[in-house]
């Protein structure tokens, strides 16, 4: 059964390596309650960033979300609850370059206007980057079907295109990736493996 889950897209800017951990985050539920009436900013326009920045609110006194597109491709529900919202603000067209700080942590970012290329700055407490995610499968061999993005594909029993290997969890190709979903996934693929293991090497 493979498990291996899913990592978090990188920017891949000056500052989010060095500042992770001390500014950068990828889990507003972890780390969002540090935020206290602080100003924060989210990257991205999925449903994950929109509602992780609805999240943080419930702690910090801002929340900016930075967009690279100028409209969010979250669901509709999620962006009417994100514009009604006082403390969230949206810069559209954005993208970060530059994550900046000190030894306290971050303290700015530079971002650059996609259509103007205009730079500036914009003073935050901390930065939470959810651009998407990448499954763990560099190691899965060829044989095993996966999509264009690397994600295993699997039928409803959870197995791959490979009898007798399966997959749970965020490293399946699927809609929803959640805890909730993982557990589940687990559950069905450990299942149907003793299934598989009886009706192969059992008398």
């Amino acid at each position: 059964i493979i498990a291996t889950g899913a990592s978090p897209s990188r920017l891949g800017v000056e500052g989010e390596d060095s500042f992770t951990g001390k500014g950068v985050s990828f889990c507003a539920t972890c780390d969002g309650p540090f935020y206290r009436e602080k100003v924060v900013a989210v990257v991205g326009g999925g449903n994950s960033a929109v509602e992780e920045a609805l999240f943080l609110t419930k702690f910090a006194s801002k929340v900016y979300i930075i967009h690279r597109r100028d409209e969010l491709r979250a669901t509709k529900i999620l962006q009417e609850r994100a514009f009604n919202n006082p403390k969230i603000e949206i810069i559209w067209d954005t993208v970060v370059v530059k994550i900046e700080g000190d030894d306290a942590g971050v303290n700015n970012l530079k971002i650059k206007n996609v259509k103007t290329e205009e730079i500036s700055d914009l003073s935050v407490d901390g930065v939470f980057i959810f651009v998407g995610t990448i499954p763990n499968t560099s190691y899965v061999p060829q044989e095993i079907e996966k999509n264009s993005r690397g994600f295993l594909i699997t039928n409803e029993n959870m197995e791959t295109s490979v009898p007798g290997i399966f997959a749970a969890g965020d490293v399946r190709a699927k809609l929803l990736r959640q805890i909730v979903t993982a557990v589940g996934d687990g559950a069905t693929a450990a299942f149907a493996a003793e299934l598989y293991i009886q009706n192969e090497y059992q008398p």
